[in-house]
């Protein structure tokens, strides 16, 4: 596997997998959809969520996102960071959309504000970066059953 296409298609079908194994009707849509990879129902409670993956292939603990992304807030929508860990057993990072656009926004801000190595000033642009270097979200499951 060595192209981001086909390490995003494979993070979202491990999501879809992973979901349908906790009690949720997983759809992956067959087009590119703005917003969201995943559209899922938990069969118990009929609660829809939509859901946005974001994958890497190595070991590591963060991810790339957009300016946009700081605008995405919704009780049902939810991130999947994904580790694939070069497919030696994947870790998922689950944050619902409100810390995620909180989290880049104030790192971007934090970002701009630090000085560069030769003290100037950063430019803005729109990559953001969320990181999960201490595992907070690591296995949070459970957020996808709350409310």
């Amino acid at each position: 596997m060595n192209n981001n296409i086909s390490t995003g298609n494979c993070g979202e079908y491990f999501v879809a997998a992973e979901l349908e194994r906790r009690g949720f009707t997983a759809a992956v849509p067959m087009s590119n959809t703005k917003d969201f990879d995943i559209l899922a129902i938990n069969r118990e409670t009929n609660r829809q969520i939509a859901i946005q993956v974001k994958t890497t292939r190595f070991k590591q603990k963060v991810w790339t996102l957009n300016k946009k992304n700081e605008n995405i807030i919704d009780d049902n929508v939810f991130y999947f960071f994904v580790s694939l860990n070069e497919l030696d057993n994947p870790e998922y990072h689950i944050v619902p959309s409100s810390i995620v656009a909180k989290n880049i926004r104030e790192s971007h801000q934090n970002w701009l504000d630090t000085p560069g190595k030769n003290g100037q000033q950063h430019n803005d642009n729109p990559i953001r970066k969320f990181e999960d270097l201490d595992n907070k979200y690591l296995n949070n499951w459970e957020c996808l059953f709350d409310a």
